[in-house]
């Protein structure tokens, strides 16, 4: 069989045929970052997105196709808000890592609220604000994958899964919408998508050639998770892109959040809820981007070329808080900082520092399941754009002490989300089955440790 998976990333659009045997055999992809209007604020169009995602999927399914069924991988907390109506946005698509909302999110703590910034919640409320002049019952707020599902049914389904709804902070422990919260927030439970499983049909995808049946929706995280086959508990990704995400599948088994962490759901099929734990990492990809912005590479494709220049960064310590800190300290005062540069230090050293300072990051996460899961993990599967950086993936191995097991795809989301498909379709019995055979494209052992206790410092300076 052939699925067409829909992958949407923070800064890039994926249309990929992937056949039978999870081998993608046609893409087309177009990068589509958002824009910061103003300090903190993330913003999309989302109607572009949606535009881009139709033209791709129609390029590669009449290359490629027919397919037998669509899966969406997105971007998971960002947020839209459409009128029923028209079918329109009715403000800016909201950016996960959008900041706009933060103040409101402090204000409802105190208040017992508890809302993160990141997540949809808070958002979702900034855009009912927006769209004022539509009455509750004809506006629609959803997530990424929400707006998706109803373009591409022709306004057939306004529907979610619930890894993606797992990451409003709107969902009650029962799995459904939460009201309560609901009335605090002041949004209607109406406006809101109707919650499906991870595999299963939705609806038909009409405006595609063929109108192939959209048989999965899953977050992207959760989506690479099971592309890189860690699908038994225990198994430990991370995904590297413009942020880095470090997941940890847990079973049945929900456990618990601490030190910066959280459960979320990894997949729900009919059989049951799989969990997983999660820690963010804010700034990685985003932190290359910005030496390119600099001038200290023309790009960051270069980045690994130039750091191989020094043996080691000359005492310079970069704590990559650009969006302030993730997990575990879930700093949004925290700024990014430069530490240790002498009249010595070049340009080679600068871009080491800042390749290690996300490596030193990601091993803070993993620590982190590791206490919070009770299982240290003997390995980590790497995905992601900066999987491509042989520095970058030395010193995650450095730093963390454990083997690196590099993918074969550098975005495994599109395989997790046609192994999704072949679940829904009865080509496979469950994820584990669907990913059975995985193999790493390379491992990378620690070659020697890292000066974690500098690192530590370096991070305690660089808080608000």
């Amino acid at each position: 069989m052939t699925v067409l998976a829909v992958d949407v990333g923070t800064t890039t659009v994926r249309c990929v045929v992937v056949d039978g045997d999870g081998r993608p055999v046609g893409e087309e992809r177009l990068s589509l970052p958002p824009t910061s209007p103003a300090p903190g604020l993330v913003e999309f169009d989302a109607m572009a997105l949606a535009e881009a995602v139709v033209g791709l999927a129609t390029e590669v399914l009449e290359r490629h196709g027919p397919v037998d069924g669509v899966g969406i991988a997105s971007q998971r907390a960002s947020a839209v808000a459409w009128n029923r109506s028209t079918g329109k946005p009715v403000g800016p698509g909201i950016g996960w890592q959008d900041l706009r909302t933060a103040d409101r999110c402090v204000e409802l703590r105190a208040a017992g609220v508890f809302v993160a910034p990141n997540q949809s919640a808070s958002k979702f409320e900034w855009l009912m604000g927006e769209g004022g002049s539509t009455s509750g019952a004809d506006l629609c707020l959803g997530t990424v994958d929400s707006w998706l599902a109803w373009v591409l049914t022709g306004a057939a389904a306004h529907v979610t899964d619930v890894t993606n709804a797992s990451a409003t902070g709107l969902l009650a422990s029962d799995g459904s919408w939460d009201t309560a919260l609901l009335g605090r927030l002041s949004i209607p439970v109406g406006s809101l998508p109707e919650l499906v499983g991870s595999a299963g049909a939705v609806a038909a995808a009409s405006i595609l050639p063929g109108s192939p049946v959209i048989s999965a929706m899953v977050g992207d995280q959760q989506a690479s998770l099971i592309g890189l086959g860690c699908v038994s508990a225990g198994q430990t990704k991370l995904t590297a892109g413009t942020g880095a995400m470090v997941d940890m599948c847990t079973g049945d088994v929900a456990g618990t959040g601490a030190d910066g962490c959280y459960a979320m759901p990894a997949w729900a099929i009919p059989e049951g809820v799989v969990w997983m734990l999660e820690g963010a990492v804010l700034s990685a990809g985003s932190a290359v981007a910005w030496l390119v912005d600099l001038g200290v590479v023309p790009d960051v494709a270069s980045t690994h070329c130039l750091a191989s220049d020094c043996e080691d960064s000359g005492g310079v310590v970069f704590v990559p808080a650009l969006s302030g800190l993730g997990t575990p300290t879930w700093d949004d005062g925290a700024r990014g900082t430069l530490l240790g540069a002498t009249r010595g230090t070049g340009r080679a050293e600068i871009c080491r520092a800042v390749l290690e300072g996300v490596a030193h990051c990601c091993a803070d996460v993993i620590e982190v399941l590791a206490r919070a899961s009770g299982t240290t993990p003997t390995s980590v599967r790497l995905d992601g754009g900066m999987s491509a950086n042989p520095t970058f993936v030395q010193s995650l191995a450095d730093a963390s002490g454990i083997v690196v097991e590099l993918s074969s795809e550098a975005e495994a989301t599109t395989l997790g989300a046609a192994a999704l498909v072949r679940v829904a379709t009865g080509d496979a019995a469950d994820p584990a089955d669907a990913m059975e055979g995985w193999q790493p494209a390379e491992q990378v052992e620690p070659c020697g440790p890292m000066d974690r206790e500098r690192w530590a410092e370096a991070v305690s300076r660089a808080r608000s």
